[in-house]
């Protein structure tokens, strides 16, 4: 297992992507929960923060696919860099100003929002260019999966150390310096500069042109749905539970579970078609969801929450293969974003559904809401098989220096096949 890992890693270029992205998307994995503290900080309600960080996300939402169509339009360095920059420049100005002008405060964290750079789905772009063969491509695809799992739990301690060293404004202001540095390390390497899209058709739909896109974006929301109701239905059966650290618990093996499962999926190579894989992954992640409603002991959920995590890091590496058989040529960064962007949007409505699940019923309902989602993902794909069965075209491993990300392909597949 550890060896094919190892190999991506020797790849040229590979390794810096790799820990550029993760660095760059730094502020965008712990944006929430520092905007949060900062607000805490400034004296400002919970209310209020929930607000600022839910005004941060819906920016986040609508400002990746457009970024994400510009970067497969003009290349990643005209657009990935000075992104980046004007994102740090919101922050640091919610963190200079504080909450003396609210309607200030707004915008900053909505200007920091729309200009997230896309890192995701620009890495994703890359990795064609970068390794050798499909299976190299695939394995990194789950290797990715993995990484995001990592980063979002080193992020929020990184965030608490930098507040309790020197202040949540410090906090704000050097998340977002480290940010910039690693989309500075991603376009100014020789991969990132070379990349250039495929041709692609004029269309105002851009990659939503796909009907077979369309459909794993509607599961993919419901996916969102589930794992952002869990976070919230953690924090009630902690309190059920007396104990703030039991949340911290359940957490922690939700990631663990979902890092297994992603090094596990990845240290093999899966023949067959990803839309049917990807079917049953879903249906074993929904699986996975459901005991969480029984709400057993502490150590018995803690388990469960580690089974539950097991298939999100597999669902979502096979969902990038998806996304490339059926983005449109042309439009596969773009592709990938709005798949981050569906899927945070599914994870703040779980969000918002679980805190009446459980103040209208009980810690067990909020659980159901993942449950419930996890099942509405299956169905989405269930009944849109014969839309995910037929790829807008044939993929193919770019070997050349065309540097076409619309070139990958998993094992299994060939230049003839038909899913």
């Amino acid at each position: 297992m550890a060896a094919g890992y190892l190999d991506i890693l020797r790849a040229r270029h590979a390794a810096r992507l790799l820990a550029g992205t993760l660095v760059g998307r730094l502020p965008n994995g712990t944006a929430h929960i520092a905007i949060v503290l900062f607000t805490r900080a400034e004296g400002g309600s919970y209310t209020l923060a929930g607000a600022l960080a839910a005004a941060y996300g819906l920016a986040t939402a609508v400002g990746q696919p457009l970024l994400g169509r510009a970067v497969d339009l003009h290349g990643q360095p005209r657009v990935q860099f000075p992104a980046a920059v004007v994102s740090a420049l919101g922050m640091s100005l919610l963190a200079v100003t504080g909450l003396s002008s609210l309607p200030l405060a707004y915008l900053a964290v909505i200007v920091a929002g729309v200009a997230t750079p896309p890192l995701e789905g620009g890495l994703r772009a890359l990795w064609p260019s970068v390794l050798k063969g499909e299976g190299q491509v695939h394995r990194a695809y789950a290797m990715d999966a993995v990484a995001q799992e990592i980063m979002f739990t080193v992020g929020p301690l990184l965030v608490t150390l930098l507040v309790s060293l020197w202040s949540p404004a410090a906090a704000l202001l050097v998340i977002n310096a480290i940010g910039v540095l690693g989309a500075l390390s991603v376009v100014l390497s020789e991969p990132s500069r070379t990349w250039r899209s495929a041709p692609r058709e004029a269309h105002w739909l851009g990659a939503l042109r796909s009907p077979g896109l369309l459909a794993l974006l509607g599961a993919f929301f419901f996916v969102g749905l589930a794992l952002g109701s869990i976070t919230v239905a953690g924090v009630a059966y902690a309190d059920d539970h007396g104990r703030e650290s039991v949340y911290g618990w359940l957490m922690a093996a939700l990631g663990l579970g979902a890092l297994i499962g992603g090094l596990a999926y990845g240290a093999r190579q899966w023949a067959g078609a990803p839309e049917r894989r990807l079917r049953f992954i879903v249906g074993l992640l929904a699986l996975g969801y459901l005991p969480l409603t029984l709400t057993p002991s502490v150590p018995v959920m803690t388990a469960l929450a580690a089974l539950a995590g097991v298939f999100l890091a597999p669902a979502i590496a096979c969902s990038f293969i998806v996304v490339d058989r059926h983005a449109p040529r042309g439009t596969v960064t773009e592709a990938f974003s709005w798949l981050v962007t569906t899927f945070g949007v599914g994870a703040a409505v779980g969000t918002a559904v679980a805190g009446p699940a459980v103040e209208l019923g009980s810690t067990a309902w909020s659980f159901a809401v993942a449950g419930a989602g996890g099942v509405a993902a299956l169905v989405v794909l269930l009944s849109t098989g014969r839309v995910l069965a037929a790829p807008s075209r044939t993929p193919a491993v770019v070997t050349g220096s065309e540097n076409d990300r619309n070139g990958a392909v998993e094992p299994g597949f060939s230049s003839g096949h038909k899913a």
